[in-house]
């Protein structure tokens, strides 16, 4: 499938992501301010209740489907036969060809750090060691300074309300499909949903979130396939030795010029070719753009 600059980006201006609400400033003003709308969203495999999510509402369909692959439910190769949304009742409904039972698997699922609805089950690293990366994937400087100034000042739910994560595909300098929600995992299984919906092919990519590269992140980015994941925050140890196992290139703190690599380092290629300009004359971000989780890493 070809894919143009931003296919999907952020709607701020969805009256249904967001609310006016009114308040007092730290002088006793009264204001008026956006705040981020949450809702809960329950996921139902065929006939068996799988979860209820926190989420913004918005593609609930890709959401479902990419929860559901990155907790191994559903299967690569899955006929899916529909995908009913209701929003009256706040359910999606996914069908298969294929009979599905997970009662014993959801009760081995355990909390993680991840906000909103994160679980991890205990057969998902299986699949994790079985993935293979491509190796001769590159990731120029370039691209990455042209994404972090191409991605931050795209219009977002984040600039307009803030309380929201947000996740991009990329491919070369080239952000394709851009989502957001109040958990970061939602974000992530939104992207995972729209490319299987879609037949997107993901041996090419880059994977940009806001959020921080933690275990459950560098899990799900290779259970996708795509083997460079970008960030603009920071890095948790499991997560940079899980990145390593897995041969994921993990760049974090990219912002402006300025970013680490941690793993994988061997895809990167040190171009002269920057927004522009070289390298070094890469402009710093404008702080108005940056995010808060970002900059507590600074």
């Amino acid at each position: 499938m070809s894919l143009k600059t931003f296919t999907i980006a952020p709607d701020p201006a969805n009256p249904k992501l967001t609310e006016r609400v009114r308040g007092l400033d730290q002088e006793g003003r009264e204001i008026e301010t956006a705040v981020t709308v949450e809702r809960p969203l329950t996921l139902y495999l065929n006939g068996q209740e799988i979860v209820t999510m926190m989420t913004i509402g918005d593609y609930p369909d890709c959401l479902a489907v990419g929860y559901l692959l990155n907790q191994n439910m559903l299967r690569r190769d899955d006929r899916i036969t529909g995908i009913d949304v209701d929003e009256e009742t706040d359910t999606v409904v996914v069908r298969t060809e294929r009979a599905t039972d997970y009662e014993a698997k959801l009760k081995k699922k355990t909390l993680t750090s991840g906000c909103a609805q994160g679980t991890a089950f205990g057969d998902v690293m299986e699949t994790f060691e079985s993935v293979r990366l491509p190796a001769d994937v590159r990731l120029r400087t370039s691209w990455l300074y042209a994404l972090s100034k191409l991605i931050n000042l795209q219009p977002s739910l984040y600039l307009e309300a803030g309380a929201i994560h947000g996740c991009v595909l990329c491919q070369e300098d080239r952000p394709l499909v851009y989502m957001e929600d109040v958990g970061r995992h939602n974000a992530v299984d939104k992207v995972a949903g729209y490319m299987h919906l879609n037949g997107i092919s993901a041996g090419d990519k880059i994977f940009y979130t806001t959020g921080r590269l933690t275990s459950e992140m560098v899990i799900k980015t290779v259970q996708m396939g795509i083997p460079i994941l970008v960030s603009r925050s920071g890095f948790t140890a499991w997560g940079v030795q899980l990145a390593r196992q897995a041969n994921l290139t993990l760049v974090g703190r990219a912002k402006g010029k300025r970013f680490i690599a941690l793993a994988g380092t061997e895809r990167l290629v040190f171009d002269t070719n920057a927004i522009g300009t070289d390298a070094a004359g890469a402009d710093e971000e404008d702080r108005r753009h940056g995010r808060k989780g970002s900059r507590d890493d600074d």
